[in-house]
This record gives structure tokens, C-alpha cells and sequence, in this order.
């Protein structure tokens, strides 16, 4: 076993690095740097948080991130363990070919990302007919400094998009665009003030969470269940701000229930610092029922900061997201960055504001939650017919399922046969904050896979898995 002292770790914390980041640093390169031995158990978290005086919240984060990048390795009721390194699946051997160097990557036919879309049904006819008329002599304007809020066009596109889809109540001018979502968080977290904390869902995104750490906020999990995120829990936590994505849960694809929503909006309002940050990051693709009202439609008190993007409904690579301010925040966001210019293209946002004002922002959707609709139910089809050996949740909306595994094999097993396999998938425990021990789950993202691949893949998936129709063989 590897004790305290062992680990040559030295915090400075007056620095504006985080405390977990600084541990998960020199943890990582003792790993890389071979010393610490493969296969060896790191202290617990409770004895290394009293060695380095710091909470064991910290330790879990530093653990949580090694774990997920496969430096370490979590064994239930037993602790951490050291990981070879030449075993990790992203560390890529390079070989010389002349006299260059090329990376080998692994032979991945299917990939299960929840972040990919489909582009081959993208409306490029119509996005070239924009992009035509805006990039023309007639718009030389364009190229100098708008609005550091993002021009009016486009945000009143926006707004108008929102009320009647998403039943968002709000102004043009309540709406900051910006080049994603993690680059309006950190904006939202410096007008909220040093003294915020922030709670956060558990499991959740964790790119946002890390905006969190990055900027030194303190971030505390709050657990999700089947109603969405413990708003009891959030009660008792002390913080002053929540972050949901209540429409769509990510990762689980769970539904804030109404109860939950009527208390999550009573917390916020229980406090003048109180809010709650709305991620509504693929609120356009619900397959059943009608559309998640938003809790920005239902606040009454100015408490939600809402959230949204154009990577799903359109295309990542458009990095245009925006933001819905209420009005006490929006004359403090005015105030701290008068001096801002925008970070989209005034290019990009006039071809975005035609498209939309022009009808065909709707008409896409419409067309891709049909697409969606057919390969989520092309892969529900498939993986019911291994039950009851596998199970899957979140299909009422979204571009993404939970697929559970009923076995005694853990997630990183069961990983690593996919990728022998050619398969990409991701486990749960990767979005949590502490790895939990139990059935494996798995995030199977259907965006970007046609229903010929999915029928192909979820056979391939089940035999690497060796799950065969009918039997229980795992």
C-alpha cells in the first residue's frame, strides 16, 4: 500500500490553482514517471485529506478525475488502485514514418458519443443561400465592432424562438450571445460574486463542473434520483446556486419532475443571492408527450439564469451559445462588462438570425426530431430484444439513452472489450463525482450513428459483452 508520505504532493494555496487540481497534477505525473508502483492502493481519502489539511470533498475530486482519465482505478468497499500505463486507451504509441511522426489511434468504427450529430442531413442549401447574401459587399458593416451583447438580429431571433418554443419570457435585450457555453459560464460566475457557492448535479456535465474548479468556486454534488436533482439535499447544502439541466438530465436523461421544480424555484426564492442556472442544452428533440416547460417560463422572482446552444440543433463547430439574464443580473452583467465585445462573428450571428427569421431554424428541427426519433427507436428495438440481461432510460428526449448492464462485471471491463471491439462507449461513473459500485451503466449517444450502424453496432456491442439474445451469459 502507498502511504501519505509516499506521495511527494506540496500545495500552494495561494495560488489560483485549485487544490484538487494541484493533487490530481502531481499524483498523475508520479504515475506517468513510474513512481508509484502499478497495482498499489493510494491512502483513503479520509488519511490523505488529514495529511494535506484539506477536505476529503478535495481528495474526491483529484481521485474522481484520475479515475476518469484511468490513471487509478476504483474497486468497490476497497479503494484506489495505481493503473499501468501502458494500458490506458488514450495513451497513443507514436511511430515514425520517414521523418514523420504519426500518431496511432485506436481502430474505432463506432462511436457512442452523446455529443455527435448528424451531418449529413444538415440544410447546406439553404445555409449557402445566407451565407451568400451576407457575405457581400452591400454588408461591409459587418466587419467592424457590434454590440457586445451579440446584434440585435440575432437576439431578437432568439427571443422570439424561445417564447414560443421553450416558453421563455424574455426581452432581446435579456440575451448575451457568446462562443459556448464555457465561455458564458465563467462570465455568470464572476457577476454572481466571490461569495457564491454552487450547487451541482451528481452525475452531471463535467465540463461545466470544471468551470467551477477552474475559477475557484466551491462546487458541491447534489444527487440525482429518479425525479432529478435532491432538492432537499440542495436545502440543507448551503449553497446559494444551482445548476440543472432539468428538461433533459445530463447524463441520466431524467425529467426535474414538477414537485422538484416547484421547489427548486421556492429554494431560489428564499434568498436574495439565490439562483439557479437553467442548462437547456437539447430541449429541441422530446419524442413523447408534450415539450418540458422551462423554469425560466415559470420564475417569477428573476432567479434563473437560462442557458442554450446551437451545437446540438445545428452544428458544434457554429460556437454560438447564448444566455437569458434576469433583469438584476443583466444591469450587473452591463455594468462589469461594458468594455466586452462579443466573441461570435458578426458574419456568423446575421447568417444564424436569416436562417432563423427566414423559417428554416423550425423546419430543421422538425425534420432532425424525426431523423432521431427513428434511430432512437431503431436502438431501443435492438437492445430490448437482450432484456431483460441489459435495461435503458432518459429515451424521451434527447440524443442520448442510459443503458444499464445486469452483470457482476464492472465499467472499465466492459469498456475495454468495446474498444477490442472497435466500439467507443462511456461509462456513467465518468460523470460522477465519486465512482459508485453497482451495475455498469453506459451513455450510447445515437446522434451521429444511421439506423444501418445501429443495427450493426448493438450486435457487435453484445458480443463483445458476451450477452447473446434469449440467454444470460455474463
Amino acid at each position: 500500500m502507498i502511504t501519505v508520505e509516499m506521495l511527494v504532493i506540496e500545495l500552494k494555496k495561494s495560488t489560483d490553482t485549485p487544490l484538487y487540481e494541484q493533487i490530481y497534477d502531481q499524483i498523475k505525473r508520479d504515475i506517468t514517471d513510474g513512481k508509484l508502483p502499478v497495482g498499489m492502493k493510494l491512502p483513503s481519502k479520509r488519511k490523505l485529506g488529514d495529511f494535506l489539511d484539506v477536505s476529503q470533498t478535495t481528495i474526491e475530486l483529484a481521485y474522481a478525475q484520475l479515475a476518469a482519465e484511468g490513471f487509478i482505478s476504483s474497486k468497490p468497499r476497497k479503494g484506489f488502485y495505481v493503473q499501468a500505463i501502458e494500458e490506458l486507451a488514450y495513451v497513443q504509441p507514436m511511430q515514425v514514418s520517414g521523418n514523420t511522426v504519426i500518431e496511432k489511434v485506436d481502430d474505432i468504427a463506432f462511436d457512442f458519443s452523446p455529443g455527435k450529430i448528424d451531418t449529413e442531413s444538415f440544410p447546406f442549401t439553404q445555409w449557402r443561400k445566407y451565407a451568400k447574401d451576407v457575405i457581400d459587399e452591400s454588408s461591409k458593416d459587418l466587419l467592424l465592432l457590434g454590440h457586445p451583447h451579440g446584434d440585435w438580429e440575432l437576439r431578437q431571433e432568439i427571443a422570439r424562438y424561445l417564447y414560443h418554443s421553450r416558453g421563455v419570457d424574455c426581452t432581446p435585450e435579456q440575451v448575451i450571445i457568446g462562443s459556448g457555453t464555457e465561455q458564458l459560464m465563467p462570465l455568470v460566475i464572476r457577476i454572481l460574486g466571490t461569495e457564491a457557492t454552487y450547487a451541482i448535479e451528481d452525475p452531471g456535465y463535467p465540463l461545466t463542473h470544471h468551470v467551477f474548479f477552474h475559477n475557484n468556486r466551491e462546487a458541491i454534488p447534489i444527487a440525482v434520483d429518479e425525479e432529478g436533482m435532491d432538492v432537499s439535499s440542495l436545502q440543507n447544502s448551503g449553497a446559494s446556486v444551482a445548476y440543472v439541466t432539468p428538461s433533459h438530465q445530463f447524463p441520466t436523461g431524467i425529467v426535474l419532475s414538477a414537485a422538484r421544480r416547484t421547489a427548486l424555484l421556492n429554494w431560489a426564492s428564499s434568498g436574495d443571492e439565490h439562483f439557479i442556472i437553467e442548462d437547456d442544452y437539447d430541449s429541441e428533440f422530446r419524442y413523447t408527450g408534450r415539450t418540458i416547460p422551462s423554469l425560466q417560463g415559470m420564475d417569477k422572482g428573476g432567479n434563473v439564469i437560462y442557458l442554450s446552444t446551437f451545437s446540438k440543433s445545428l452544428m458544434p463547430s457554429l460556437r454560438i451559445a447564448y444566455m437569458v439574464l434576469p433583469p438584476l443580473l443583466l444591469n450587473r452583467y452591463e455594468k462589469a462588462f461594458i468594455h466586452y465585445s462579443a466573441t461570435v462573428p458578426r458574419l456568423d450571428q446575421h447568417i444564424l438570425a436569416r436562417f432563423m427569421a427566414g423559417g428554416h431554424f423550425s423546419r430543421h428541427l422538425n425534420r432532425m426530431r424525426k431523423i432521431y426519433r427513428r434511430r432512437l427507436q431503431v436502438l431501443t428495438e435492438e437492445l430490448l430484444s437482450y432484456a431483460p440481461y441489459v435495461s435503458f432510460s432518459g429515451d424521451e428526449a434527447g440524443m442520448h439513452i442510459i443503458l444499464t448492464i445486469h452483470t457482476e462485471r464492472d465499467e472499465s471491463s466492459l469498456t475495454e472489450a468495446a474498444r477490442k471491439a472497435g466500439i467507443r462507449v462511456y461509462g456513467l461513473n465518468a460523470y460522477r463525482t465519486v465512482p459508485m459500485a453497482g451495475e455498469p451503466s453506459f451513455l450510447l449517444g445515437f446522434g451521429g450513428l444511421s439506423t444501418h450502424a445501429i443495427k450493426q453496432v448493438v450486435g457487435d456491442l453484445m458480443d463483445a459483452w458476451t450477452i447473446k439474445k434469449g440467454e444470460k451469459s455474463i
